[in-house]
């Protein structure tokens, strides 16, 4: 079906010509997936499958072909030829794969697709993943037992040597590959920003509103990056000092810069992977590349970091959390870098 107002098509799959076993989503978990993609063809299958095998399944899948110029087109058409809930959202080709802004404006086309407040929870999901079968049931209970928890996801591993290595993100983020949040928070921070970090702007904004951005290291929720975080692009060494890059942009400072290339240091690319990290920090600082606009956000997380730095991130997270409860958005005239941190 063409939508008449852009260059999108938009497909719906027939009746399945079976019946899923898997349990349908109940009353208070119904959750989207939306999947932004470009040329998946090697690891979608794999995703697929590992959503279908769901102990809840989704009550609905819009997956965003980015103009893909591979197989990924026709893999998608069968699925949803399969599984009326799976949705295709197709966007012209844009001549390469777009990191930061580009994966957002994708995801927002996906996001045009649903009502969200016909869904409990949405999911941001890459389609070079494979996820343990409990996944979504598990994160969802959590969520239940807590509803300070705006967003969380389980910890994303690699397999190298033919074992699993953990991608190392810390336990006061949702992993950007497969982000569950509360629809009902998700519209309240003012969802992703369009740039590069969106996907750790908006953990630090849920803790601005007193909430709760978290991932846990489980077992029953580790789930396997088919392609190392990074390398979607040139490299994991340019995917490095992206990363860099999109600190400075988001405010970090250049001590938490240092000490979380520190904590890299014994990941592949050992010693120079850290290396490109802070070299793309610094090099934007030098270039004056701009900054993240919210002038609020800013100062909230250099006190955030400087607290995390001196106390441990443990103790900023519920520090943060107390703190965005009482003043919310204002938060981060609390955590003034001229205040004595507590």
């Amino acid at each position: 079906m063409r939508n008449p107002t852009d260059d999108r098509i938009v497909s719906r799959g027939a009746e399945a010509p079976f019946v899923l076993t898997r349990k349908t989503p109940e009353k208070g978990r119904r959750y989207v997936l939306i999947s932004p993609c470009r040329n998946e063809a090697a690891y979608m299958e794999e995703t697929f499958a590992s959503v279908l095998s769901q102990s809840v399944r989704p009550a609905r899948w819009v997956v965003v072909d980015d103009g893909s110029t591979d197989e990924t087109p026709s893999i998608l058409a069968r699925y949803a030829a399969r599984y009326q809930w799976i949705t295709i959202v197709h966007r012209p080709d844009r001549g390469g794969r777009s990191v930061g802004a580009g994966v957002v404006d994708a995801f927002y086309d996906g996001y045009a697709a649903i009502n969200p407040d016909d869904y409990d929870y949405l999911c941001k999901l890459d389609l070079d993943l494979r996820l343990p079968p409990r996944y979504f049931e598990i994160l969802m209970t959590r969520m239940e037992s807590d509803p300070a928890i705006a967003t969380c996801s389980g910890k994303a591993y690699i397999i190298e040597g033919g074992r699993l290595v953990c991608e190392r993100h810390g336990d006061d983020t949702s992993i950007g590959a497969t982000k569950l949040y509360r629809t009902s928070c998700f519209k309240t921070i003012g969802g992703f920003v369009r740039s590069l970090m969106w996907d750790g702007i908006d953990c630090h904004r849920c803790r601005m509103y007193g909430w709760i951005a978290c991932s846990w290291d489980e077992p029953a929720l580790r789930f396997v990056h088919l392609r190392p975080m990074g390398s979607s692009q040139q490299s994991i060494f340019v995917g490095r000092m992206r990363h860099g890059q999109g600190q400075y942009f988001m405010g970090t400072g250049f001590l938490f810069m240092c000490a979380s290339a520190l904590y890299r240091v014994n990941q592949k690319p050992y010693v120079v992977g850290s290396l490109a990290m802070v070299w793309g920090w610094v090099r934007s600082a030098l270039e004056r590349r701009p900054r993240y606009s919210d002038l609020e956000f800013r100062a909230f997380l250099r006190a955030y970091h400087k607290l995390a730095l001196i106390r441990g991130k443990k103790h900023a997270m519920g520090k943060a959390v107390v703190v965005g409860r009482s003043l919310g958005p204002s938060a981060g005239r609390f955590f003034d870098a001229n205040r004595k941190v507590q």
